[in-house]
């Protein structure tokens, strides 16, 4: 059943809650910048770019993507620059509920339905910050099947279990599965050339997307909510192969906000540390 008081607030939360990702996105973008790290748009974020000059009117997240050298600098640097309500979440860090790093905030609180309250990680406001990596030169089908197939075993084998007999065989069974689709990316990474295409690490490649590496690089500026951030260097390619016809807009059943629950501000004001730069 669904809380039309709980929609309504959401809906109330939204704008708040998609200019304090805009923050988020322009302290990220500052530091990037200043150390030469590699970003683009990514997702429904460059869609939003493209679409909309911003953000989708129902869309309550902000993703952004990096080549995985760039995010493991990006790693090092960010958390002694950014303010202190800001934070870089990772895997290594931190048991989140997927394997993907987020720049969160910290004075807000943002509930998605997967989020699991037995585990101690930040639920803030946050943007996604997805590592790309070179991919072989191999069909899209068979592209397709393979990364399906291991994000769906991760998925599979890293999900909250129960015991019961039911799991036990499910366990050994997707463990056997992914191992062989991981074996079989790894042949076709060394057999096959890796400088023409390049998408997301195959466990968060649910989707199975590739994008050729000359429609992300070089990076370019695009405006989004008024402000220049940096894109794919062919935004057009690269949403057509994320979303096909993507100038399409979804019927009204299909515009969801992704979060159960928002709340954009947990106290009046946060004293934010002073950047390197203006010490």
């Amino acid at each position: 059943m669904e809380n039309k008081y709980l929609e309504e607030y959401k809906k109330q939360q939204l704008r708040k809650c998609q200019l304090k990702q805009l923050d988020i996105l322009k302290e990220t973008d500052a530091i990037c910048r200043r150390h030469h790290i590699d970003y683009w748009l990514d997702g429904g974020t460059i869609l939003g770019a493209v679409r909309h000059k911003g953000f989708i009117p129902w869309d309550d997240d902000i993703d952004i993507a990096m080549t995985a050298e760039g995010l493991e600098k990006f790693k090092q640097i960010a958390p002694k620059e950014f303010p202190d309500h800001l934070m870089l979440q990772t895997p290594e860090k931190e048991p989140t509920k997927e394997p993907i790093s987020k720049v969160r905030d910290l004075n807000s609180f943002y509930v998605e339905e997967s989020d699991d309250f037995s585990v101690d990680y930040q639920k803030g406001l946050y943007i996604d910050v997805f590592p790309m990596i070179p991919y072989p030169s191999i069909s899209r089908n068979l592209t397709k099947k393979i990364t399906r197939g291991i994000s769906k075993c991760y998925s599979i084998l890293h999900h909250k279990h129960y015991y019961s007999i039911r799991a036990f065989a499910e366990f050994f069974w997707f463990s056997f599965k992914y191992v062989i689709y991981r074996i079989i990316w790894s042949m076709a990474c060394i057999l096959r050339p890796t400088n023409t295409y390049y998408s997301n690490e195959p466990v968060t490649n649910g989707y199975g997307t590739q994008h050729r590496k000359d429609s992300i690089f070089p990076v370019a500026d695009i405006e989004f909510e008024g402000y220049s951030f940096l894109g794919p260097h062919n935004p057009d390619a690269y949403l057509k192969d994320l979303y096909h016809n993507y100038m399409e807009i979804p019927p009204v059943g299909k515009r969801k906000i992704h979060s159960i629950y928002i709340h954009s501000q947990l106290t009046p004001s946060v004293p934010q540390r002073a950047n390197k730069d203006d010490e």
